[in-house]
């Protein structure tokens, strides 16, 4: 079959030597596994640091990278949606049963392959912070009932990002957002953003204490790490929590312990290579969101579509940051 294969670990000037279109074995479904035939794949920030070898435990080349998918599944011809560690691009991929959910039947298989990682981590995210405390008993909110709820979403315009805006609109969460241009945070109000900061002509730590009254917010996005880390921990109001589940800054994270001391602020991790095996969690993210997708009202936002053959454009893109919502590759 034909997949998309990365071939060494290199730099972003060398992405298109570095992937390559062959032809491989077909994958064998083992058992409680279901063999999908793919339709398109989305593409994330971890599939950047994998190719350059950065990715926390991520295969060696030559590997087919990937990490969520949308298509058939052979045997039954359900549409579904999915999420792997990688191998997702190519023409067949043979995955855990428990790893693949009905495709809504008004989403394409694009819209499918957009929705695992975004929405699955802006939700986590926000159960993580407290937001959501009646689907998570066992880690109640320590916010109480102070309204309205706040969340800061770093990269805002990104796939996390544009999920979290549209998760906080729909549980009507004041939300923040950083963009480095002003024409993502206009598009960004369209989707449920209360409060754009333009983090290259304002501090965004300054403009959400000034927003907020001196305040802050109950729960950060943090995808940065670095210093900004430190800057989100002094974003929090009292017993926030930042929810770290990045690194694009390539940076350690940094830490304002004085901040969390006085604030009682925390700080969360956040991997969904590893809360996706709770798949009892999983299942309460999905039923918790499936109103919403059912009623048409959240859509993952697809910025970009391209073959195969130009993941290394797609790439860039997330490098460079110009995608706006979610990249999506198809299988041509």
């Amino acid at each position: 079959m034909k997949a998309l294969v990365v071939t060494r670990i290199g730099g972003p000037e060398e992405l298109p030597d570095m992937l390559e279109i062959r032809e491989i074995p077909e994958p064998v479904a083992n058992e409680g596994e279901v063999l999908v035939r793919v339709e398109a794949v989305g593409v994330n920030f971890a599939d950047v640091l994998g190719v350059k070898g950065k990715y926390p435990g991520g295969p060696q080349p030559p590997y087919v990278p990937g990490r969520e998918f949308s298509g058939v599944v052979e045997a039954t011809g359900e549409a579904v949606m999915g999420y792997a560690q990688h191998s997702a691009c190519a023409e067949r991929i043979a995955v855990s049963r428990k790893m693949v959910w009905s495709r809504p039947q008004n989403w394409d298989a694009t819209l499918g392959a957009a929705f695992p990682v975004n929405y699955f981590t802006a939700w986590l995210a926000l159960w993580k912070g407290g937001v959501v405390p009646e689907i998570a008993p066992a880690d109640p909110s320590p916010i109480g009932d102070a309204k309205p709820y706040r969340a800061l979403i770093h990269a805002a315009a990104g796939g996390v990002g544009t999920a979290g805006v549209q998760l906080g609109r729909l549980m009507e969460i004041e939300t923040f957002g950083t963009a480095s241009q002003d024409t993502k945070l206009e598009r960004l109000k369209e989707f449920g953003l209360d409060h754009g900061i333009n983090y290259k002509r304002e501090d965004y730590e300054q403009r959400v204490m000034e927003l907020t009254n001196g305040e802050g917010v109950d729960v950060v996005f943090d995808s940065l790490a670095g210093e900004h880390t430190a800057k989100s921990l002094r974003c929090c109001r009292f017993l926030g929590r930042v929810i770290m589940y990045g690194n694009t800054s390539g940076e350690r994270p940094k830490f304002d312990t004085m901040a969390m001391y006085s604030k009682a602020a925390s700080l969360h991790g956040l991997w969904l290579s590893k809360l996706s095996l709770n798949e009892t969690l999983m299942q309460q993210a999905l039923r918790s969101m499936t109103p919403w997708i059912d009623s048409g009202r959240l859509k993952p936002i697809v910025g970009a579509t391209l073959p195969f053959e130009q993941t290394a454009d797609a790439y860039r893109m997330l490098l460079e940051r110009t995608n706006f919502g979610k990249v999506a590759l198809t299988l041509g």
